[in-house]
């Protein structure tokens, strides 16, 4: 028993010390998450950017589609009076 325990303690002992972080480990994983960071901060902005210019776009969709009916309307006039004639 007293055998395992010895082991035991050993292979703890082992780990702690193979699996402890660096200092050069730390600032390496922080500058990836500031470089992810910075990533995902510029894409928030393009995001923003599409967002502001599809609504740009649906507006002017939505214009046209306004004098096209209009025009429609017009057209129809005409065509309804030439008719009667």
């Amino acid at each position: 028993m007293k055998k395992v325990i010895k082991l035991a303690m050993a292979a703890l002992a082992v780990s702690l010390v193979v699996g402890c972080a660096t200092t050069s480990d730390v600032e390496n994983l922080q500058s990836q998450v500031n470089g992810l960071d910075t990533s995902v901060k510029q894409a928030s902005a393009d995001a923003a950017s599409a967002k502001t210019q599809a609504e740009a776009a649906e507006a002017s969709a939505n214009r046209a589609a306004e004098l096209s009916q209009d025009t429609n309307e017009k057209l129809d006039k005409r065509f309804k009076r030439s008719m009667m004639k």
